[in-house]
This record gives C-alpha cells, structure tokens and sequence, in this order.
C-alpha cells in the first residue's frame, strides 16, 4: 500500500513533540491571545510595533508602541524594568522586521515573543485597527 506524502516522514514521538511545541511557544503568541489580554485581559507585555513611523501612523494594533528595531538600544529600553516582557510584530509574514526586533531585544537581554502574522494576522482575525502616531485602544479603534 502507497504512503502519503504526509505520513512518508513518521511523525516524531510524543516526547519530542511536546519540547518542540513549548519551545515554539516559549518565543511566539498569536493574535487571538494578544487580542484577548488587550480585550480585557491580563495586559503583562509591552506590545512592539516593529514598522516605521508611516506604516504605524496608517494603521496599527491598538495599544502598541512604534519602535523601529533600529531604534532600540540599551538606553532607550532603560524605561521598563528589565524583565518586561516585549510581543513585537511587524507587517506580517514577509516581512522581517518583527524577527529584527526580537534577535535586538535578545540580545539586549529582554524577554521577546513574536506575535505570529503581524498585522496581516490582525486584520485576517477581523480585529479593529487604531490609527495616527499614538497608541489608541480597543475602544476607539475601528476595524481595518
């Protein structure tokens, strides 16, 4: 009997897997949870819109920060603690301004997870849009 593309690989063993997949989430969230802390929930993370100042100020998550990864340096970071926790993004999956942001943010020793899709993600999830050069909210955003 032929096998599958899919099953042409064997899938690795459980064990494996699950250190793989926390792994993965140790370093990336998605939209929905970051929708859902900004929502109403648990807001623990400073939310990092990686784009420059144009993109930003056309449309952007409500309550995220413009900072470009160029512009983070020890210095600039100096106003949250240290073990703020930074979810960054960017435009979405071809784009690598998010990945730039987090490799910085690393290396400047904060603790950064990657919000998966950017802002292609937010607006494919449906979730409202702020605009302008400040960080808006949820409640007076409006959809994209």
């Amino acid at each position: 009997m032929p096998t599958s593309s899919v099953a042409a690989i064997p899938a690795a063993a459980p064990f494996k897997a699950a250190k793989h997949f926390a792994s993965r989430l140790s370093l990336e969230t998605d939209c929905a949870d970051v929708h859902e802390s900004l929502s109403g929930g648990t807001v623990d993370f400073v939310l990092i819109d990686a784009r420059g100042p144009k993109s930003y100020a056309r449309s952007h998550v409500p309550g995220a920060l413009n900072l470009p990864h160029r512009e983070m340096t020890a210095e600039r970071m100096a106003v949250w603690p240290e073990n703020t926790l930074f979810v960054v993004y960017c435009a979405g999956p071809h784009c690598n301004g998010a990945d730039r942001a987090a490799l910085k943010l690393s290396q400047l020793g904060r603790p950064v997870k990657l919000m998966l899709g950017g802002i292609t993600g937010w607006a494919d999830e449906g979730f409202p849009f702020a605009q302008g050069s400040e960080p808006g909210s949820p409640a007076v955003s409006s959809a994209a």
